[in-house]
């Protein structure tokens, strides 16, 4: 299950991620929000990084129009590993060698075609198991302790 969340800048290229997860045969619970009229981001990121910390969902999108913001506040979540991606390269990466378990984009930024490769690379590519990746990893989650 995905977690989907934005906010009213990335409303529409939520819908259109919807419909690409519906294409491809994903599950998802939509955090909101609903429409275009103006909201706080943290409201829905927040309640989207939630469910992935929880265990709710296994991953999550969430989407503003920088990524900047959704991405800033699902990290203020413990337990999560959000990357703000701009490129299939990045997805591909942040999974491999980071194994995030949430992704934000900027829907100013990126367009729909480029935003579902993206959203594609990054669901599609599996952690690496490397032993200095989940060292480095480990070490990052061990400053949530601090």
């Amino acid at each position: 299950m995905i977690a989907l969340a934005c906010d009213h800048g990335a409303y529409d290229l939520k819908e259109a991620v919807k419909r690409h997860l519906d294409d491809r045969g994903f599950d998802y619970r939509d955090y909101g929000c609903d429409n275009k009229e103006s909201c706080d981001y943290p409201d829905f990121a927040g309640a989207a990084a939630k469910a992935v910390a929880s265990g709710e969902c296994d991953r999550g999108i969430v989407l503003c129009t920088t990524g900047i913001g959704v991405s800033i506040a699902c990290n203020k979540v413990k337990g999560i590993r959000c990357a703000l991606l701009h490129d299939p390269i990045s997805a591909r990466m942040t999974r491999e060698h980071n194994d995030t378990n949430m992704m934000a984009l900027g829907a100013g930024f990126v367009g729909e075609l480029l935003a579902m490769e993206i959203v594609d690379t990054w669901l599609d590519t599996k952690f690496s198991q490397a032993e200095r990746h989940q060292r480095r990893i480990d070490k990052v989650m061990a400053l949530e302790k601090e």
